[in-house]
């Protein structure tokens, strides 16, 4: 079989779609074109014409037809299998089969013919192959923009929390200001500098132990929601976060409402505790799990944060309990007593005159990686089953959660190929949603517990290739960590009684991906 050319004609014999698969004139090609439409006899039921040549072979679409050239040795039953796979492959880039739409999806078409036929010959492809190849879709191409998309995120997160930080750092120095004259800048501890032996050139720990001059008081407490200057500095920090909130939904960000715009998503909230002491403890998760099973990396990074109110609450040392597994390693911060923590699990200072940092920034102390574990440690998995059938795609999708964990606000991300609508979603356990604009269906599960340890979605689209709907991106919280670790006790070094303190254990998902 040899193909000269393939082509979309009108009736009157105007080519709107041409393309030459061998090397040949253009002019010869026209002159071909041209001599069609008087070959073709009116209420005739042929689907092919020969010359003394060349063979045609065609089929009508509405007022076009749609032809394929060949010469006159070519396997005629192979020239209509070839036919045939263009007139699949016509209506999947041109919504309306007339002139106009037809010129409009020219390029598109013509890219088309030229990955179902190759020097000449028919590839052995289907539509849904060819409309991939179009597209120049690849798994490593998605996995590079959800690994770049996540790196966004945490961007946009930090600059939640630095906006916040201003905002407060602004209202402070307001205060300090009104109630003192303008105080200098606060002067770093000499041994915690990121240089030499300070913080053991460890960045996590960088620029959170600073401490007040001294001589100079400490900022007032806030005054009463009823004092008129408070209540303006309130007002216009709330407009201008209000405004970073409507910023970030113009560039297409969910904001929820009744959430604060700060960075929460890890470590303390921004919104002041009612106890002078606050710990907050957080693991997050990286994996990457194959589709067939088993895993390609899997990784817990935890910390232990603290927040003490007041100067004089700081000297303090906290008890600490965790589970033991395998694969769990610590590691403190340069100024806690490392003999201490590691022969009976407190947490203090190396120097007991010294207190630990107090404000409204958390700091952290501790933190620690747990490594070796197996696939039956995941919180959740999740096992995709895409088959093709006849024009549609059916996608089965399947959860199932460990008993360790109770899962809160799970979102199961499954990429999409190019739609023109959302899905038909025809059983969900939970809720879905479709981004048209990343092109993502989103499998949303309030909460995973005993109750819904296991659960499915269906859905349909046009007939796709299977990989497609990976790599699959999972998301979720839970109020216990794999390490179990948690505060049972605060130990004043100075006061008689023990101080009240609260804490915020989660695990959290930082990168959690099925590919």
């Amino acid at each position: 079989m040899v193909v000269l050319a393939a082509s979309i004609v009108s009736k009157s014999g105007r080519a709107l779609v041409s393309r030459q698969f061998v090397d040949m004139s253009r002019s010869r090609i026209e002159g071909l074109l041209a001599a069609f439409p008087k070959l073709v006899g009116t209420g005739k039921q042929h689907t092919y014409v020969e010359t003394e040549n060349v063979r045609y072979v065609y089929q009508p679409i509405e007022a076009l037809y749609l032809l394929v050239i060949t010469n006159k040795q070519s396997n005629i039953l192979e020239d209509l299998e070839t036919l045939r796979l263009l007139s699949k492959l016509v209506p999947e880039y041109s919504p309306s089969l007339d002139e106009e739409g037809v010129c409009r999806a020219a390029f598109d078409l013509a890219s088309a013919f030229d990955e179902a036929i190759s020097l000449g010959n028919k590839e052995n492809v289907t539509v849904a192959q060819v409309k991939q190849y179009c597209e120049m879709e690849s798994h490593e191409e998605k996995l590079y923009k959800l690994v770049m998309q996540s790196k966004i995120n945490e961007t946009k997160d930090h600059m939640r929390k630095r906006v916040t930080e201003i905002e407060k750092s602004k209202n402070d120095r307001g205060n300090n200001e009104k109630a003192f004259g303008p105080l200098r800048p606060p002067n770093s501890f000499s041994d915690m500098s990121t240089k030499g032996t300070g913080l053991g050139g460890d960045p996590i720990f960088a620029d959170l132990f600073t401490q007040k001059p001294k001589g100079l008081p400490s900022a007032p407490a806030p005054a009463p929601a009823t004092s008129k200057v408070s209540g303006g500095m309130k007002l216009g920090k709330a407009k201008k976060t209000n405004q970073f909130i409507d910023s970030l939904k113009a560039e297409g960000e969910l904001i929820s409402e009744d959430t604060q715009p700060s960075g929460i998503q890890s470590g303390l909230s921004s919104v002041p505790p009612s106890d002078p002491i606050a710990v907050a403890i957080e693991e997050k998760i990286n994996v990457t799990v194959k589709r067939d099973g088993g895993i390609h990396n899997f990784d817990i990074q935890g910390t232990l944060a603290l927040q003490v109110l007041n100067d004089t609450g700081g000297f303090i040392q906290l008890q600490i309990e965790n589970q033991d597994l395998p694969g769990l390693s610590f590691k403190t911060h340069p100024y806690i007593n490392k003999e201490l923590f590691n022969s009976q699990k407190f947490v203090g200072a190396k120097d007991p005159n010294r207190p630990f940092p107090s404000g409204q920034n958390e700091t952290p102390l501790v933190k620690w990686r747990i490594q070796e574990l197996d696939e039956s440690s995941l919180p959740l998995s999740v096992n995709c089953w895409p088959s093709v059938s006849g024009n549609e795609t059916y996608v089965n999708i399947e959860y199932e959660a460990s008993e360790m964990f109770d899962l809160h606000n799970v979102v199961i991300s499954i990429p999409l190929p190019a739609l023109r609508a959302a899905p038909s979603v025809r059983q969900i356990d939970g809720e879905w949603k479709y981004d048209s604009r990343n092109s993502v269906l989103e499998w949303s599960i309030f909460l995973i517990d005993q109750s819904n340890r296991s659960g499915s979605m269906e859905f349909a689209v046009p007939a796709t290739d299977p990989s497609t709907f990976f790599p699959i991106s999972v998301g979720f919280s839970a109020s216990s960590t794999f390490s179990d670790l948690k505060v049972t006790a605060v130990l004043p070094l100075r006061e008689a009684s023990p101080p009240k303190f609260s804490q915020r254990i989660r695990l959290v998902t930082d990168n959690y991906i099925v590919i």
